[in-house]
């Protein structure tokens, strides 16, 4: 081990200020080991904003466009905790433990294991979710969706990633906060796309909060021309593209039907199996081609939702599946939502395209062994005309979601008075709104052999069982 002052540290602390020319040379000059501490000095490569700031904050904030670094600024903070404060115990929280595991600690180019140098490079324990460094530091990883394993550890530090887009967020939030305590100075670093929930909004105006903001724009030399030339042609100037390329936290439209704020305070768990009356899935096809045609030839997604009606009378969203993909595609993921959540219906939008509609999603049903039931509707209102009475029962409370929806929420937030204002078809909403009027403003339920259809899923199992293997390729369910 170098000493503070051998010649690779102060050379280190030099290098940094010297131009690219110059640097290549004098990194020629080096020797394998003092190149392989250079590799691994985040300060030479990092941007000034990728840095840990200064200061006596409780949460850095970082708030950044897809793209920007964040992973990176994140995992390098988490790995400057562990070695700045010998034997300290750290949080690393993400979403889902796959998320956790997958991106900020294992795999990908800028996880913890992956920036950290050989000689300091933490263990990894995954049937213990923790990590130990070679100084007794431990970071333990944890889940959103189980947010009350944080409500009894203590903890030094904690990175966040990815915070807006937690199903969960403020249960997991709270917890940790309660539990960042351990002196001499506890922070987190949270790193996100930004969203208008209330979180993101607290913390902008919490004084102990540093924020920091980044735009993809800034990281362009590291992204692929792919990306350049699709993704940022696609979503710059759209309001998407505000929000995930240039990290605006960006307020609700006003006068809209829906808002962020309304739609925070709605959410829920996933209701228990017995409370479910009824499920449907809705989807608002493009009848589009998939990713890999010519731009002009794209057209917009497919918004396949999945929503339930309880035994209470409410209604609860539980899944946006949209897609963007061919009819074989699409249709397939339209039917593979109803086997998940054991749906009764899937209930589709005929305008365009017509019986067309129906035979892809009975082809995919086909092509996958189930016989499914095609509800039929078609668009004699406008967008606004149909929003309008499911907007309503939201505001009464009738209407719940279960988790996070990002995109879908988004759209349904641009629905206003005068008309639809985001810029792509609200294809996620428009599915949302069509599922909600089936199964709370619609006609009656149907019947089958004598039952309707909320006897249907109080017996699912049974005729699960009867129609084939639960698991095996020859499942059938529906109606026969």
């Amino acid at each position: 081990m170098k000493s503070a002052m051998s010649p690779t540290a102060s050379w280190l602390a030099s290098i940094r200020t010297l131009p690219p020319e110059e640097r290549a040379r004098q990194i020629q000059r080096l020797s394998l080991d003092e190149q392989e501490a250079l590799l691994y000095d985040w300060p030479t490569w990092a941007r000034p904003n990728q840095l840990t700031p200064p200061g006596n904050w409780f949460v850095w904030l970082v708030l950044a466009g897809r793209g920007w670094g964040k992973t990176r600024a994140g995992a390098e903070f988490a790995n400057a905790e562990a070695k700045r404060l010998p034997g300290s115990r750290g949080a690393l929280v993400a979403e889902t433990p796959a998320q956790a595991r997958d991106v900020m600690v294992e795999l990908g180019e800028s996880s913890i294991l992956a920036i950290s140098h050989p000689k300091s490079r933490p263990l990894y324990e995954p049937s213990k979710r923790r990590l130990t460094w070679p100084n007794g530091t431990t970071a333990t990883i944890y889940s959103a969706f189980e947010y009350e394993e944080l409500r009894g550890p203590q903890h030094h530090w904690a990175w966040v990633d990815e915070l807006a887009k937690f199903t969960h967020v403020q249960e997991a939030w709270d917890n940790l906060m309660l539990g960042l305590r351990l002196p001499p100075h506890a922070r987190a670093c949270v790193t996100t796309t930004p969203r208008p929930i209330s979180v993101i909004k607290n913390l902008l105006k919490d004084p102990t909060t540093h924020v920091t903001r980044g735009s993809t724009y800034e990281n362009l030399a590291n992204l692929s021309g792919a990306f350049r030339n699709t993704v940022l042609k696609r979503y710059e100037g759209t309001r998407l593209g505000r929000q995930e390329l240039n990290a605006e936290v960006l307020e609700d439209v006003p006068g809209a039907l829906w808002t962020h704020a309304m739609l925070d305070k709605l959410r829920v768990a996933r209701p228990a199996a017995e409370t479910i009356r009824r499920v449907v899935v809705a989807v608002d096809p493009s009848g589009g081609s998939d990713d890999s045609a010519a731009e002009e030839d794209r057209t917009d997604e497919q918004g396949i939702t999945v929503q339930a009606l309880l035994q209470d009378g409410t209604a609860v969203v539980l899944a946006d599946n949209s897609c963007h993909l061919s009819p074989d595609g699409w249709g397939k993921a339209a039917v593979k939502a109803a086997i998940d959540n054991q749906a009764d219906c899937i209930v589709a939008e005929k305008n365009f395209g017509g019986d067309m509609v129906e035979h892809v999603i009975q082809t995919a049903a086909k092509a996958l062994d189930v016989i499914v039931r095609v509800v039929l509707v078609n668009a004699s209102r406008g967008k606004i005309q149909r929003a309008e009475p499911v907007a309503a029962l939201y505001e009464q409370n009738r209407v719940k979601h279960a988790g996070i929806f990002p995109e879908l929420e988004d759209q349904l937030c641009n629905f206003t008075p005068q008309g639809y204002v985001g810029d792509t078809s609200p294809d996620r909403g428009d599915a949302a709104i069509w599922g909600l009027t089936e199964l709370m403003l619609g006609p009656p339920a149907p019947t089958y052999a004598g039952m309707d259809s909320s006897q249907i899923s109080r017996t699912w199992g049974p005729q699960w069982d009867r129609f084939g293997s639960r698991n095996g390729p020859t499942a059938r369910y529906g109606r026969r």
